[in-house]
């Protein structure tokens, strides 16, 4: 009998693997992926005890804490917009993927990957609540909660040695809590230049793949590997302090910040016109660059002179090498009346090579109209040295803007180990002020005073809480360690009597800007009672 159920055992055994295997070759052949249906909503009140105890962990964040916004209306608006939304992300989704799939498409015997079906179904993601934060920086920092339990109809086929597989990806789940910054804010449209996005805690993510209407994730132990490598995936790419910035705008070029200096040295000019009823001329030379508002610099005026030499030296703010140019002007200056223009000349700051400095010797023109016949008269010649000398923070960045993950936190100065000497820029953002109040009247400025120059912010008419976001700029040959900035906070009226007014002022030791490169800070007015005023200062080395 035991040989014989032995026997009967392996024999059985055999049978079963066969049956087995032809049931599997059916179903792999002739399976096709489920419907996806709606879910069933039910209400509150229906529901009992223990599932409503259930549901606590899902109360939305703004009825646990306070400091989180409700904002229903962004969930309607996404709601309404979700059947819009769903189309154009999908066509995303397919554009991005077809060059992906081409890639294999001839290995490994795969003969074809395409999308049966791709929708991310009825149902939007949920935001339980959105907590914005108020910092000193130009930025603006979210952090909603959002829940994404949906329905997507994803299926997958490919084309393997002429057999059709089906993967269906269901049941998607996603819980995650982001911070969300738009930064540096912006004055053109959308108002900020780049968005940058990290994750406070480890997603949830869940989900349920199919394959010829088989559920693989119900192979024990497969789902908590699939679930831990995903979470360990996006954590490491993510996780704050890791972020993905996402570039919108330029920021270089939308707010035109200074990206170097322009070294002038007007050396001479040659065979000038003669203007004057005695046969000569009183030159002097205009120094500007094009898309800039501020006022040209001049040189002395040489009397008397068709061949003057000057060799003086000017600096000037860059802001685009490659657009910016020097206009030079030069005018014959009479005691009384308007000054008689001598010639012109532009010259494109894209021709220069960083850091090295390059004698130009311009023929003058009347105009930059090159078919004006008065152009070709000749009106002499003048020289000049220039040298474009880009700061150190910013000569990486003129022509190229890298972008994707990076760390978050503070920046850290790249030479720090280096002298702190040599020429560089100060600036000074005076952004607004806090509870200025006079005792007379409220029409708030301010007024920066530094090294016996004097500069001020336009007036804000009855305000306590003025914002003004000015910049002033200081280029110095060496970094002011033993400098202060004196910036008074004043109010000013029409009246006859009492016509100016302090509301406060401060002192800053420049001494900490150069060692930090940057202080973004809200001070305290002396002499006003609650009065703040709020300024970042940055040396940049040059």
């Amino acid at each position: 009998m035991g040989l014989f159920s032995t026997l009967l055992g392996i024999f059985g055994f055999g049978i079963g693997s066969l049956l087995g295997l032809l049931v599997g070759f059916f179903l792999f052949i002739y399976s096709e992926p489920e419907e996806v249906k709606d879910p069933v909503v039910r209400p509150l009140h229906e529901l009992d005890s223990c599932t409503l105890q259930g549901l606590l962990p899902e109360i939305p964040m703004w009825v646990k804490f306070s400091d989180y916004d409700r904002v229903d209306w962004l969930n309607k608006f996404l709601f309404d917009m979700w059947p819009y939304l769903d189309k154009a992300i999908c066509s995303t989704i397919r554009s991005i993927a077809q060059p992906i799939f081409k890639e294999y498409i001839g290995k490994f015997h795969i003969e074809a990957i395409e999308f049966d079906k791709l929708s991310l179904g009825t149902m939007p993601p949920i935001i339980y609540g959105l907590k914005v934060y108020e910092t000193n920086e130009n930025e603006l920092v979210m952090e909603p909660a959002f829940r994404w339990a949906g329905n997507p109809n994803i299926v997958l086929v490919l084309k393997l040695l002429s057999l059709r597989i089906t993967i269906q990806l269901v049941d998607l789940q996603v819980f995650a809590a982001p911070r969300v910054t738009l930064k540096p804010l912006v004055p053109t449209f959308p108002c900020f230049a780049s968005i940058v996005v990290s994750l406070l805690e480890k997603p949830h993510v869940d989900f349920g793949i199919k394959i010829l209407g088989g559920d693989i994730m119900s192979i024990p132990g497969l789902y908590r590997f699939v679930q831990e490598n995903i979470k360990k995936q996006v954590a490491s790419l993510y996780l704050w302090p890791q972020t993905l910035e996402i570039p919108v705008l330029d920021a270089s070029v939308v707010a035109k910040k200074p990206v170097g200096i322009l070294h002038v040295k007007v050396v001479r000019a040659m065979k000038l016109l003669k203007m004057d009823i005695l046969g000569s001329s009183d030159p002097y030379v205009k120094l500007s660059l094009t898309e800039d508002r501020l006022p040209a610099k001049k040189t002395t005026v040489k009397m008397k002179k068709l061949n003057p030499e000057w060799n003086e030296k000017f600096k000037l703010l860059v802001k685009d090498p490659e657009t910016q140019a020097l206009e030079l002007q030069l005018y014959d200056w009479d005691k009384v009346g308007r000054h008689d223009k001598l010639g012109m000349q532009l010259v494109p700051l894209k021709v220069l090579t960083p850091g090295l400095t390059k004698e130009l010797v311009l023929d003058l023109v009347k105009n930059t109209n090159i078919n004006d016949p008065q152009n070709k008269k000749r009106r002499g010649q003048i020289v000049v040295e220039l040298a474009f000398v880009p700061f150190k923070s910013e000569s990486s960045k003129l022509y190229g803007n890298e972008y994707g993950r990076s760390e978050s936190g503070i920046s850290r100065s790249s030479d720090s180990s280096e002298s702190l000497g040599g020429a560089g820029l100060l600036s000074v953002l005076i952004q607004g002020a806090e509870d200025v109040e006079g005792q007379h009247h409220n029409n708030p400025y301010a007024l920066l005073c530094f090294r016996g120059e004097e500069k001020k912010t336009k007036m804000v008419k009855k305000s306590r809480d003025p914002l003004w976001n000015e910049d002033f700029q200081f280029m110095l040959d060496e970094p002011p360690l033993q400098d202060k900035i004196y910036i008074e906070v004043m109010s000013k009226s029409r009246a006859i009597f009492r016509a100016k007014e302090s509301l406060g002022y401060v002192e800053i030791n420049l001494a900490d800007v150069v060692h930090n490169g940057r202080i973004n800070q809200k001070y305290h007015l002396i002499d006003s009672h609650n009065g703040r005023i709020h300024i970042e200062l940055s040396w940049t080395k040059a």
